[in-house]
């Protein structure tokens, strides 16, 4: 009997808990053989902690994680992957704005030999800005990252244990798990879906964090960004070569009387700056190198409820 491990990060969500178990027994539970709902708390500031504890008196097939701080919802997912049993994991969100028909459409692909399956949105009803974003940062990972994400791109995916596996194992934390799970190959199947209007509540997908994803995604796949900043040097070189030679040519013909103030300071600032973005990039990808060579735990526990212990899943993970 297959089992399936639905991993959902929750943060800032404890109206939609109750609501999204509720859809879960309703739409999903009947078409599937076994589960497990692995509810990660991404240090909510609200109450969701105590209504997760209520799903877990009502299932005991709920299993809560607490994490000691806000780590963000990569890692919340990560975290959930790591500690998931089930023969094939995915990655919910609380909000209800996935239909629940998507899951059954995955499993049903994976037990069919699938390993790999991917959810693309072929619209959405966000707002304006979202659409905006969302569209501008697949256009550019589809053309300097990774040629096969779709157009519309995608939140949701299912993988095979052996996949999940593999993620646990590359520990990569700088780095978007959807990119990763394209990146990984496997042939993967795809699904489509309408995303639908949150109802409950307020998405707390920020700007800065959108800022964060779309910098985390160039810089760990591509190596686009480091060569823009070369082919720039290299462009400004070349200028600043032919400008110092037209400038001894013209002061040998006595064409130069008066130095010019206004361009010698437009050429430091305009110097300066490049070359401050240029260290400002580098900085990008040494910090990121750092962070992998200090391998911190993407996150840290801080309570579980129904969770098995670490050693027991370090050793279901080596099996």
């Amino acid at each position: 009997m297959s089992k399936i491990s639905i991993i959902v990060p929750i943060y800032k969500n404890e109206a939609n808990i109750k609501p999204f178990y509720e859809d879960f027994c309703k739409n999903i539970k009947p078409y599937i053989e076994d589960y497990e709902i692995i509810m990660v708390h991404d240090a909510s500031p609200d109450n969701s902690w105590e209504v997760m504890k209520e799903l877990v008196e009502a299932d005991s097939r709920v299993r809560l994680i607490k994490l000691s701080r806000n780590f963000g919802a990569i890692a919340a997912s990560f975290t959930g992957i790591m500690y998931a049993t089930g023969d094939c994991v995915t990655v919910k969100a609380c909000d209800l704005q996935e239909p629940p028909e998507l899951i059954i459409e995955m499993y049903q692909k994976w037990k069919n030999g699938a390993k790999s399956v991917i959810a693309i949105r072929e619209s959405r009803n966000d707002s304006c800005f979202t659409n905006f974003f969302s569209r501008i940062y697949y256009k550019l990972v589809q053309k300097l990252i990774i040629s096969d994400m779709p157009k519309g791109g995608f939140d949701t995916y299912l993988i095979d244990r052996s996949v999940a596996k593999r993620i646990v194992d590359i520990n990569d934390r700088n780095s978007p798990i959807t990119l990763q799970v394209l990146w990984m190959g496997f042939g993967p199947e795809k699904v489509y879906y309408e995303r639908r209007k949150r109802e409950i509540g307020k998405s707390s997908w920020t700007f800065s964090k959108k800022l964060k994803l779309f910098v985390d995604s160039f810089i760990g796949f591509s190596y686009v960004p480091i060569r823009i900043v070369s082919v720039i040097g290299i462009f400004f070189a070349f200028l600043a070569f032919a400008w110092g030679i037209y400038l001894i040519v013209a002061k040998c013909l006595g064409k130069i009387n008066v130095q010019g103030y206004t361009t010698i300071i437009v050429l430091i600032l305009f110097s300066s700056g490049l070359i401050m973005f240029t260290l400002g990039m580098l900085g990008e990808y040494i910090w990121r190198t750092l962070d992998a060579t200090r391998r911190r735990p993407i996150s840290i526990i801080d309570d579980m409820v129904n969770m098995e212990n670490e050693n027991e899943r370090d050793n279901n993970y080596r099996q």
